[in-house]
């Protein structure tokens, strides 16, 4: 089970951070963010490697968007900078087996069999 928290309101060009956490263990999994704004598609975000040796991010957030992972490594963080209108959204946490498959596909939303509930994230102006 993924629980999400930190969703929040926040201004044009400030920053916020998002948390995850699993309740069990993490052993062998990849985890990262997904997000659907109303009314748009449920789009990847970014992801990271079950060690925290690789990222992976969405053109969209590249440069302004940070994932990391606890060395305890049940707990990911997207740290979101620079923040747009267009960056408003319900933000899940997705955790899946860092397989072969997932490799090849980092983006896909089902490579990732686990899903948080979402957080809010809205950025006003």
């Amino acid at each position: 089970q993924l629980q999400a928290s930190g969703g929040g309101l926040v201004q044009v060009e400030g920053s916020w951070r998002l948390s995850c956490t699993t309740s069990g263990s993490a052993d062998g999994l990849a985890m990262g963010w997904f997000r659907q704004a109303p009314g748009k598609e449920r789009e990847f975000v970014a992801a990271i490697t079950w060690s925290a040796t690789s990222t992976y991010y969405s053109d969209s957030v590249k440069g302004r968007f940070t994932i990391s992972r606890a060395s305890t490594k049940n707990t990911v963080s997207l740290q979101m900078n620079s923040l747009k209108p267009e960056d408003t959204a319900v933000y899940y946490c997705v955790a899946g087996r860092q397989s072969y498959s997932w490799s090849r596909n980092v983006q896909g939303p089902t490579q990732y069999a686990y899903w948080g509930q979402g957080t809010q994230v809205t950025v006003s102006s």
